[in-house]
């Protein structure tokens, strides 16, 4: 799924569109009362961690006792009412690499948000919608996404977008495998988000601390929101830590590094984008690490929770403590 650059890149580009108004709704998602967006205006765009947020407001002009406009009344953008409590970033596995038996523990339905009274939408509450990617998500703007490869039964089909937003300036927006569910306002924790300015280090290396495999807790979105997979064995590698040293154990000045490369990597990943130069990976997918050393791959997870594939070279991320020394806190 795409990890907090690409949701970060999914924000930028539909910012432009703020302050136009719906002028169609189309699609196939089934979300209730999604054709209610005809005729509201785009008001906000935010991104948090995996997450994007839009809302839209009526368009209705105050006028003042004099006859001129009233300021707009903005709505609240961190009333946190649209719960973003994913635990842990394996919650949304990478189907692509599950086991038929994980694929089907990690699907699981989601409790639907109900639409705000529409009594409401007089230009003093907004309603929000929360947009959660799925394996090859995607956002485009004024443009329809086509097929570059036939499907399993041999067809050229173009992929079908979830939803399409045409605007009154004839420019549209179109959203491709993703979840959509309504919320009253969203909640923004960028204190946890590693691309928000305000992300709080110290409450991240407190986390990583923890007697836990570090690469449990890099998954974990109260403390890493948007980060995810790739970034989590990328970032690992270049640290030369093993997935499953525990972080208790680890030096600090190794966390701190760790720490440093999730944050760089995820920044230059988003200007990469921005850029629209691809990603050289170092260990992700790899054979062998850039050394020449053959890669080990393997599943983990916490036991109550979701398992990620992981990528590391045996020899350049030695295990803390060494394997065998504690079992039973490296349980797999």
């Amino acid at each position: 799924m795409p990890e907090g650059p690409s949701v970060k890149r999914f924000q930028l580009l539909t910012a432009p569109f703020v302050g136009q108004v719906v002028a169609k709704v189309g699609g196939s998602s089934r979300q209730r009362n999604l054709k209610d967006l005809k005729a509201m205006k785009l008001q906000d765009s935010q991104a948090s961690g995996k997450n994007l947020f839009l809302a839209f407001g009526a368009v209705l002009e105050a006028w003042t006792v004099s006859g001129s406009p009233a300021p707009a009344i903005r709505g609240k953008a961190d009333s946190g009412a649209c719960s973003l409590t994913l635990a842990q970033e394996g919650q949304e596995a990478d189907v692509s690499r599950l086991s038929p038996k994980e694929h089907g523990v990690q699907r699981k339905q989601e409790t639907e948000l109900s639409v705000p009274d529409a009594s409401h939408a007089a230009g003093d509450t907004w309603k929000w919608l929360r947009f959660h990617f799925g394996l090859f998500g995607s956002i485009r703007a004024n443009e329809f996404s086509r097929a570059n490869k036939a499907n399993k039964r041999g067809d050229w089909k173009d992929p079908v977008p979830r939803l399409v937003l045409h605007f009154d300036s004839d420019s549209f927006l179109v959203f491709y495998n993703c979840r959509i569910h309504w919320c009253t306002s969203p909640a923004v924790e960028p204190a946890s988000d590693i691309l928000s300015p305000e992300f709080h280090r110290g409450q991240a290396l407190a986390a990583l601390r923890q007697p836990t495999p570090i690469c449990y807790t890099l998954l974990d979105q109260r403390y890493f929101s948007g980060l995810g997979n790739i970034i989590k064995n990328e970032i690992l590698y270049l640290a030369r830590i093993h997935p499953l040293s525990q972080g208790s154990l680890l030096a600090l000045s190794d966390l701190e590094s760790l720490l440093d490369h999730a944050v760089q990597f995820s920044t230059d990943w988003l200007h990469k984008k921005l850029a629209g130069k691809g990603l050289h990976y170092q260990i992700y997918l790899k054979e062998k690490c850039p050394l020449g050393h053959e890669v080990m791959q393997e599943t983990f997870g916490p036991q109550d929770g979701f398992k990620r594939l992981s990528w590391w070279c045996p020899q350049c991320q030695p295990r803390v403590p060494p394997e065998g020394n504690d079992p039973k806190s490296l349980k797999h």
